[in-house]
């Protein structure tokens, strides 16, 4: 297992990894099986979207805003709610083939690690596994 560390720069920003990931799984020298990527935070998440078009990000983002909005009567003590729910909502986990030593994804696919509480030093944790 490979941990990968992510620093955001935004309360809620989304990230894109895909070239990470790649690296990480040469790394570990495996052409094909399943890469499990696992984030392991409450209020963080990962997600496979568009990576061609940078505003479809910020449309999610836009979205997630407005869907779960910072403040809205939480009673949470720590004030960051919204986040724990957009994490709920994304979900904290991806399984993705591989096959020939790359993630298979779509050719406008990219794997974005999802900040909702940041900025923030993160983890996420990567397994490839062999066939």
């Amino acid at each position: 297992m490979k941990t990968l560390r992510i620093n955001s720069r935004s309360r809620v920003e989304m990230i894109d990894i895909t070239a990470e990931v790649r690296a990480a799984v040469k790394d570990a020298g495996i052409a094909d099986g399943l890469i499990h990527l696992y984030v392991p935070h409450t209020t963080a998440a990962v997600t496979i979207n568009e990576n061609a078009d940078p505003d479809v990000t910020r449309d999610l983002v836009m979205e997630l805003n407005k869907i779960v909005p910072f403040e809205d009567g939480y009673r949470h003590l720590e004030g960051n709610s919204a986040a724990h729910l957009k994490c709920s909502l994304v979900g904290v986990s991806e399984l993705i083939p591989l096959e020939n030593g790359q993630p298979v994804l779509g050719t406008w696919q990219g794997i974005y690690f999802c900040e909702f509480d940041g900025p923030r030093q993160r983890k996420l944790q990567l397994r490839v596994i062999p066939a």
